[in-house]
């Protein structure tokens, strides 16, 4: 069961962290110019261009992933506590 929900947080976490930054990213770059996140204006105020995909989109989807790595974190160090389970350093393990 720990196997399952390892793969599947990994996996959800992962894949939002990476579709905010490169999958969004890359659809930024096939839109064309301009790059930024704030629409480009003219000295008139005028609005020329704005990006493809808002950055509160992208900047929520990364946030997401990390909610999820988070709570995942957590639960691990939960469930370890709770089964008395520790992990020794790298010194520990060269001691014996």
């Amino acid at each position: 069961m720990t196997d399952i929900i390892e793969k599947a947080a990994m996996a959800l976490g992962g894949g939002l962290v990476a579709l905010g930054i490169v999958g969004l990213g890359v659809v930024e770059l096939l839109a064309g110019k301009p790059y930024g996140a704030a629409p480009l204006t003219n000295e008139a105020g005028a609005v020329l261009a704005t990006p493809a995909v808002d950055p509160a989109v992208r900047t929520g989807l990364v946030l997401a992933g990390l909610v999820v790595l988070g709570l995942y974190g957590a639960y691990t160090a939960a469930t370890a506590e709770a089964t008395g389970e520790e992990q020794g350093t790298a010194a520990d393990t060269m001691a014996d």
